[in-house]
C-alpha cells in the first residue's frame, strides 16, 4: 500500500483546537464522486470538493465527512477499497487532497475521511497475493478462506448471507471460499491476524498526519468474526440486520456486534488521542441502541450514529420517544447525540417523509416512484420542518450534501444507468442506491448544471435546475437560505447538552425547551396550532395567520408573544 508522505510542510490548522468539537457540530457528507467534476470527465474528484469548499463554509457547517475517495473498481461505489493509503486516480491525488484539507482549514472546516476496515477490493495487492498463495498460507489468513461443504467442497461453508443479497461466500478457482458480508468484490478482512491490525493502525496516522480530523467508521460493528471451527451456520436466525442480533443473546452473533471488536477500538482510541486535539470517530454500527452505546464510549470511537432518527416516522410520539431514548444513550457513553436525515445509503427525506407508513421503499423505487405518487412541494415542507427540528436538538447533526437544496430521490433512473451492485447482485429485485447519489446540481444551466463540464456518471433529472445553488443563493425563503439561517443561529444558540419537553401541546406537537433559553415547537398534525409565547427566531415555513401550520417548525425565543 502507498506510504508517500507529504512532500511540502504540512499546512498549519486553523481551525478550532478544542477537543470537544465535535459534541455539538454539524457536519456535511460529501460523497465524492457526486458533488463537483473539475476535470470535466463526468466523475466528481477531490480539486471539485476544494474549488467548493466556500459553499459549505457559507451554509454554516463545521466539518466535511468525505466517503471513500480511494482506488476502487467502484464495485460498491467506492467502498472496495484497492489501497486505504492512496486517492483514486480517477479522482486525484495525495496532493490534491492535501490541497483540499489546507483549503478547509483555512475556511475553518475540519475535516472527517471514511475508514472502511471491515473488507478490501478484489484488487487490494493482498488479496491478490492471497490467491497466488494457495490455501494454508499466511497470505489468505489475512482474509477469511474455508474449504467447502460438501463431497467436493461444492457448498459454501456455512449458510451466511451477503447484505446485498445471495450467498456471503465466493468460491476461488482452487476449490476453497472466500467471505464478503459484501460485494464478492469486497473479501472480508480477518481481523484476528495481528497484520491486520497493525497496518490500520498505519493508515489511521498516515491520514492523521496529513491532518483529518476525525474519521467515520463503515460497518463498525462487523470487524471481529467467530472463525472457531467448525463455523456456525444461523438457521432460522436471520442473516442480516438488526433483526437478527435480536435473537441471539448480545455480542453473541457470528459475525456483528460481537465483544471482541471493542478491542480494536480501545486499541484505536489510543492512536486518536496522541494527537493535539485528539482524533475524533463516529461509527457506523446498526445495532440496538443499547449495544450502540458501546461503540461511542470515550475510551473507543467517542460517538455512533443513531439511524433511528432517520427511519422513524413523521409521528410526534414516535419521533419523542425516539429523541428521549437516543439522548439517554448518549448520556450513558459520555458521548453527544447524533442525529441524521439522509446519507448515501437510503431514500432522500424529501421523498422518503412522505411516503406512507408501512411503504416498502424498495417496492417505491421499483415503481419509479409512481407508487403512490409523491407530492414534491408537500414533501419539501416536510423535509423542512424535520430539518428545523434535527437541528434544534442537543448533539451532533449530520447533513447529506444536496438537502440543503431540497433535492428529492431520483427515484425514476432507467435500470440500465444503475451502478449499484445490488440491482445485479439482488437478481434485479432491489434497485438500490443511486436514486440519492444522483451528482448535484449547481447552476440552472450547462450539460450537468454546473457540475462539471460535461454529462454526470448518473443522469440528472430537468427538474434539477429549480433546485440548484444558483436558483436558491440569495432567494429569500428558498431551502439553501433557509439552511444557512438555521445553522448561523444554531451556532448562537446551542449552549448545553439537554431539554425539556412540555407536556401541555396539542396532539400532534413536539415542544421543547432549551436550557439555553430558547424554544421548538414542530407541528406534525393535519392543522394550524397556537404558539406559545415568544419571539418567532426561524420558521421552516410561513406562519398561518399567527399560527403554526401543518408540517411545520419554528424555533422561538424569550420575549414577544405570538399568535
Amino acid at each position: 500500500m502507498t506510504d508517500r508522505t507529504t512532500t511540502h510542510d504540512s499546512p498549519p490548522d486553523l481551525s478550532s483546537r478544542d477537543p470537544d468539537w465535535w459534541r455539538q457540530a454539524v457536519v456535511y457528507q460529501v460523497y465524492p464522486r457526486s458533488f463537483a467534476d473539475a476535470d470535466g470527465d463526468g466523475l466528481g474528484d477531490i480539486r471539485g470538493i476544494t474549488q467548493r469548499l466556500t459553499h459549505l463554509a457559507a451554509l454554516g457547517v463545521d466539518a466535511l465527512w468525505l466517503s471513500p475517495f480511494y482506488p476502487s473498481e467502484l464495485a460498491d461505489g467506492g467502498y472496495d477499497v484497492a489501497d486505504h493509503r492512496d486517492v483514486d486516480p480517477r479522482l486525484g491525488t495525495l496532493d490534491d487532497f492535501d490541497t483540499m484539507v489546507a483549503e478547509a482549514h483555512r475556511l475553518g472546516l475540519k475535516v472527517i475521511a471514511d475508514i472502511v476496515p471491515n473488507h478490501t477490493s478484489r484488487q487490494h495487492r493482498w488479496f491478490e497475493e492471497a490467491l497466488r498463495a494457495g490455501p494454508g498460507s499466511p497470505a489468505r489468513d489475512r482474509y477469511v478462506f474455508r474449504d467447502g461443504r460438501g463431497q467436493h467442497g461444492e457448498l459454501p461453508p456455512t449458510d451466511w448471507q451477503s447484505v446485498f443479497g445471495g450467498s456471503a461466500w465466493r468460491r476461488v478457482p482452487d476449490g476453497q471460499w472466500y467471505l464478503h458480508l459484501f460485494a464478492p468484490e469486497q473479501p472480508d478482512l480477518n481481523w484476528q491476524n495481528e497484520e491486520v491490525r497493525a497496518d490500520f493502525r498505519t493508515t489511521l496516522r498516515f491520514w492523521s498526519d496529513r491532518g483529518v480530523d476525525g474519521f467515520r467508521v463503515d460497518v463498525a460493528h462487523a470487524l471481529v468474526k467467530d472463525l472457531d471451527e467448525p463455523l456456525r451456520d444461523l438457521g432460522d436466525i436471520g442473516a442480516t440486520g438488526e433483526d437478527a442480533l435480536l435473537r441471539v443473546p448480545p455480542g453473541s452473533h457470528p459475525y456483528y456486534d460481537r465483544d471482541e471488536v471493542h478491542e480494536v477500538y480501545r486499541d484505536w482510541r489510543k492512536i486518536f488521542d496522541a494527537y493535539t486535539p485528539p482524533r475524533t470517530a463516529v461509527a457506523e454500527a446498526w445495532v440496538p441502541g443499547d449495544r450502540r452505546v458501546l461503540y461511542a464510549r470515550p475510551d473507543e470511537l467517542g460517538q455512533a450514529f443513531n439511524f433511528e432518527y432517520l427511519r422513524a416516522g413523521w409521528d410526534a410520539g414516535e419521533l419523542r420517544q425516539v429523541i428521549t431514548e437516543s439522548l439517554r444513550t448518549a448520556r450513558a457513553a459520555g458521548a453527544s447525540a447524533t442525529w441524521v436525515l439522509s446519507n448515501h445509503d437510503v431514500v432522500r427525506h424529501t421523498s422518503r417523509l412522505m411516503l406512507p407508513s408501512g411503504t416498502d421503499d424498495n417496492a417505491w423505487l421499483l415503481s419509479d416512484g409512481r407508487a403512490p405518487a409523491v407530492d414534491a412541494a408537500a414533501g419539501l415542507r416536510r423535509a423542512r420542518a424535520a430539518t428545523l427540528l434535527m437541528l434544534a436538538l442537543p448533539g451532533s447533526a449530520y447533513v447529506y450534501q444536496g438537502e440543503e437544496l431540497g433535492l428529492p430521490e431520483v427515484a425514476d433512473l432507467p435500470t440500465e444507468v444503475l451502478q449499484d451492485p445490488i440491482w445485479e447482485q439482488t437478481g434485479r429485485v432491489r434497485k438500490g442506491r443511486d436514486g440519492c447519489r444522483v451528482p448535484l446540481p449547481w447552476t440552472t444551466g450547462g450539460p450537468s448544471y454546473g457540475f462539471g463540464a460535461g454529462a454526470a456518471w448518473l443522469p440528472q433529472p430537468d427538474d434539477f435546475a429549480a433546485y440548484a445553488v444558483e436558483a436558491q443563493d440569495g432567494v429569500e425563503g428558498s431551502t439553501l437560505e433557509l439552511y444557512r439561517s438555521a445553522l448561523r443561529l444554531r451556532r448562537k444558540l446551542l449552549q448545553g447538552e439537554s431539554l425539556t419537553w412540555a407536556e401541555d401541546v396539542p396532539a400532534g406537537v413536539l415542544r421543547f425547551d432549551r436550557s439555553d433559553g430558547w424554544q421548538c415547537v414542530t407541528n406534525l398534525s393535519d392543522r394550524p396550532v397556537a404558539l406559545p409565547a415568544g419571539e418567532v427566531l426561524l420558521c421552516s415555513a410561513p406562519l398561518d395567520d399567527g399560527r403554526l401550520g401543518p408540517d411545520t417548525t419554528v424555533w422561538l425565543g424569550p420575549g414577544l408573544s405570538v399568535g
